[in-house]
C-alpha cells in the first residue's frame, strides 16, 4: 500500500499506478478551460449513453470546482470535474476517452485530485458511480474509497433508472 502525505494529510493508496512514463507516454495533468470544451464534449459523448451538455460543463468554471485534465501532448484522453463544498469535494465526472480506457489515465486523475483534496485541506471526497460500472467501482475501491450508501435510481438508463454506489474517502489528519 502506497502512503501519501502532504500538509500533515495522510492519504493511503491501495495499488501502484498504472501509468508507466518508461512506455513513451506523456502524460500529464492540467487544469481545463473553457476553450477545452470541444475535446472534452467529444470524449463525453463517446463515453456516456447519457452526457452532459456544454451547458453544464461551462457551470463549473466557477471558483468552487475544479476541472482537471489527462493529456498526452497535446490530446486530451480524460477529465475530472469536482466541487467544493465547505471541508468536501465531490467528485462530479470522471471520463477516459474509450480508446484510452485501461492506461492509468483514470487512476492519475484520481490520484491528482486526492493530492489537491489534501494540499487545499479537505477532510473527505465523495462520490456516485453506477452499479453496473463495475470497473469504476474497482479502481475506487483500490484507491481506498469505501461505499457509504446507495441512491436509488440516481442515473438514467435504457431500462429507466439504474441505482449509484455513494462512496467516500475519509482524508485523515
Amino acid at each position: 500500500m502506497a502512503k501519501t502525505e502532504i500538509h500533515g494529510y495522510c492519504v493511503m493508496w491501495k495499488k501502484e499506478d498504472a501509468y508507466d512514463p518508461a512506455r513513451g507516454l506523456e502524460l500529464t495533468i492540467r487544469s481545463l478551460v473553457p476553450g477545452d470544451l470541444p475535446q472534452v464534449l467529444e470524449i463525453e459523448r463517446l463515453a456516456y449513453s447519457y452526457p452532459w451538455s456544454e451547458a453544464v460543463f461551462l457551470d463549473c468554471f466557477k471558483p468552487d470546482y475544479r476541472v482537471w485534465g489527462a493529456c498526452l501532448g497535446d490530446d486530451l484522453v480524460g477529465y475530472a470535474v469536482v466541487t467544493h463544498i465547505l471541508d468536501e469535494v465531490h467528485l462530479l465526472n470522471l471520463c477516459v476517452h474509450p480508446g484510452w480506457r485501461g492506461h492509468g489515465a483514470g487512476r492519475r486523475l484520481v490520484r491528482h485530485l486526492l493530492a489537491e483534496a489534501v494540499r487545499e485541506e479537505m477532510n473527505q471526497v465523495l462520490l456516485e458511480v453506477r452499479l453496473s460500472n463495475k470497473v469504476a467501482t474497482r479502481l475506487y475501491r483500490n484507491e481506498g474509497f469505501e461505499e457509504i450508501g446507495r441512491r436509488p435510481g440516481y442515473y438514467p438508463a435504457a431500462s429507466g433508472w439504474e441505482d449509484a454506489r455513494v462512496m467516500s474517502l475519509l482524508l485523515h489528519t
